[in-house]
């Protein structure tokens, strides 16, 4: 199985407070809480509103630009609170990338709710990703080999990790015949979230209170983002979910989306063992496939 990479640079306290004071004196001051370490980013807690976000590897660098370029622009789309970049901050002699002051929003992670506590925002989550995917992406929105394109591009990959997931194939993969050969989205490029799943998003007293993590964000088929809808919700809340995005004039966006649901869910089981708030996802999702 996948182990999470090592950091390619250490960030630390005192690294994002060298940063800070050389490029944002006004706001050095600030306490800096506990790092929240990701596959590609850190993010620290800069005072009470706000967090310093910056690339752990190479990889994370990409991102962390086109969160600086595009969020400004999806922000004005999308009617959930997201974590537009505040201020942007350069590459020194001690640190070689670009990195991002963003605002902190407090709550708890979806993936902590009790999964039929979830329906009370389903619609609140499809009034968020409507907003961005009511837009044509443009020409350089940033590219995702892995997110919104063709399903039948994630194959390989999927049937490779099933080899470790402990489900009954026969139903798996006629649900992903049906998909793959299901009619393509037969319209423009739409703006992506990319990976909404219940990790991504922020509740606070019972409700959905921001979307988070665009690292993924790209232009393509919706279907992908609405993968969520089992990833993220009993069949209760998943009826509410699908409702209020309809079908927008598409009449196989679901049954691409149940597609792209397994593919997300085959690789949080393959690397549940590297994170144990993405393995229950995957199970919970291929579960809600099956059923």
């Amino acid at each position: 199985m996948p182990t999470r990479p090592a950091a390619e640079v250490e960030i630390t306290p005192d690294l994002v407070r060298d940063l800070l004071r050389a490029q944002h004196p006004d706001l050095a001051g600030l306490a800096l809480g506990p790092a929240v370490d990701g596959w590609d980013n850190v993010t620290m807690p800069l005072g009470d509103e706000l967090a310093v976000r910056l690339p752990r590897r190479v990889q994370g660098v990409d991102p962390i630009r086109h969160e600086q370029r595009w969020l400004p622009v999806l922000a004005a789309h999308c009617p959930l609170p997201i974590p537009t970049p505040l201020r942007t901050g350069s590459p020194t002699d001690t640190y070689p990338w670009p990195w991002s002051i963003v605002p902190w929003f407090t709550g708890q992670i979806a993936a902590e709710q009790p999964v039929a506590e979830r329906t009370s925002w389903a619609t609140a989550l499809a009034d968020a990703l409507s907003g961005l995917h009511a837009m044509d992406a443009p020409a350089d929105a940033p590219l995702n080999p892995v997110r919104g394109g063709e399903l039948r591009a994630r194959e390989s990959a999927l049937l490779d990790r099933l080899t470790h997931v402990p489900v009954d194939p026969e139903p798996v993969l006629a649900l992903w015949q049906r998909a793959v050969t299901a009619p393509a989205w037969p319209h423009a490029p739409r703006w992506l979230h990319g990976d909404p799943h219940p990790a991504n998003l922020l509740v606070r007293d019972g409700r959905l209170a921001a979307l988070l993590d665009f690292g993924d964000m790209t232009g393509g088929d919706p279907a992908c983002d609405l993968a969520t809808a089992w990833l993220t919700f009993d069949a209760e809340g998943r009826a509410a979910f699908r409702d209020r995005i309809g079908d927008h004039d598409d009449p196989a966006l679901w049954t691409r989306a149940a597609g792209w649901a397994l593919v997300m869910a085959s690789a949080m089981c393959a690397h549940s063992e590297d994170d144990p708030v993405i393995g229950p996802i995957g199970r919970h999702a291929i579960a809600q496939l099956l059923d």
